[in-house]
């Protein structure tokens, strides 16, 4: 269905619209002619609200969940809202320290936006979503620490301080010296390189037979490059924090809807996908219930916004998902805010 434009609703429709979803944001159920007359800001009887709240709903911005009942914005009449009568509300000092916080600690890339992306969903009481740079590792250090005769820790250093361990198997015949040997060679040898391009130096070392290692040492260094690398390839692309925000006071009526949210944040692939199309925007993008595919049965709203990197690339996306009854005017320069900060972490 067309959003009715807002021009083509007088004032006292424009009015009555604006109470109505307001009221719904607020508390998350259905709301009468008779709540809406008694507010302060309007002069109507409750009559003259219902003849206003019945042409609403005619246009599709409200219904009403059964006959009894009051009414509530419709997808629809919620889009209309933000786009066009919203007002926002800029994060406050409180709520800006918080988002900042975990990311000014330092460590890997990650961990911050691990840490902002739970802050935001704090503040959101919603789950909280980023997604992660596609960046190789800049090569700095090679270890390996032997843990029996058949496997060792292969730990891996970052030219950024990062640091990554995996449990390597070992080749036949390997002795502590050939690790320590191993480990110096590649060092030496491979710091600077990402992966791949430490992988690409290894094979032309071998197929020109000019690899200063042999035998069982170079088959570990060939199985540590092989081991960073395919982990490299699956590592998730998405994290996902809050979730049990989702379960709050107002859910118990609804738990069916969250059951589905809840699933349909396990597939992490998809929701990247959804918010991929947000990576080639300059602003925020707002997706309500049914707007998008992916969350039409549990009726979620995601709102997100692309962060950049120092030269001003999209790099990621963080946002929030919640219910359709979000404090849009509250979260949404909220998710612009995490936005900028994690545009200035990455300069």
């Amino acid at each position: 269905m067309a959003v009715t434009p807002i021009t083509e609703l007088n004032e006292r429709a424009r009015d009555v619209f604006r109470l109505v979803v307001e009221s719904y944001l607020g508390t998350g159920l259905p709301v009468g002619s008779r709540t809406i007359s008694k507010m302060a800001s309007l002069s109507l009887s409750p009559a003259s609200i219902r003849n206003v709240m019945q042409d609403l709903e005619e246009l599709g911005l409200l219904a009403a969940p059964h006959t009894s009942a009051g009414r509530m914005p419709t997808e629809t009449g919620l889009r209309l809202f933000v786009d066009g009568m919203m007002q926002a509300a800029e994060p406050s000092v409180e709520e800006r320290r918080a988002i900042e916080a975990g990311i000014s600690e330092g460590g890997p890339i990650e961990e911050a936006l691990s840490a902002a992306t739970a802050a935001l969903s704090g503040l959101s009481a919603c789950a909280g979503i980023v997604m992660v740079p596609k960046r190789e590792p800049v090569l700095r250090q090679f270890g390996f620490v032997p843990l029996n005769e058949r496997q060792a820790l292969a730990v891996l250093v970052g030219q950024d301080g990062s640091i990554e361990n995996r449990v390597v198997d070992l080749p036949v015949g390997v002795t502590p010296m050939m690790l320590n040997e191993a480990a110096n060679f590649m060092s030496a040898r491979f710091g600077g390189m990402t992966l791949a391009q430490a992988g690409d130096a290894l094979r032309r070392e071998v197929e020109g037979d000019r690899s200063a290692l042999q035998g069982a040492a170079r088959e570990l260094v060939a199985r540590g490059i092989a081991l960073w690398s395919q982990d490299a390839d699956d590592r998730p692309v998405l994290i996902v924090r809050g979730q049990a925000h989702l379960l709050d006071d107002g859910t118990a009526a609804d738990l069916e809807r969250v059951r589905q949210l809840l699933e349909q944040l396990e597939g992490k692939q998809e929701i990247s996908r959804l918010l991929e199309s947000a990576l080639a925007g300059s602003a925020t993008k707002i997706f309500i219930g049914s707007e998008n595919k992916l969350f039409s049965l549990s009726g979620s709203s995601v709102i997100a916004a692309p962060y950049r990197s120092g030269d001003g690339r999209v790099v990621g996306v963080v946002g929030v998902i919640g219910p359709t009854r979000l404090n849009y005017a509250r979260v949404i320069p909220m998710v612009d805010f995490t936005a900028q900060t994690l545009s200035r972490l990455m300069r």
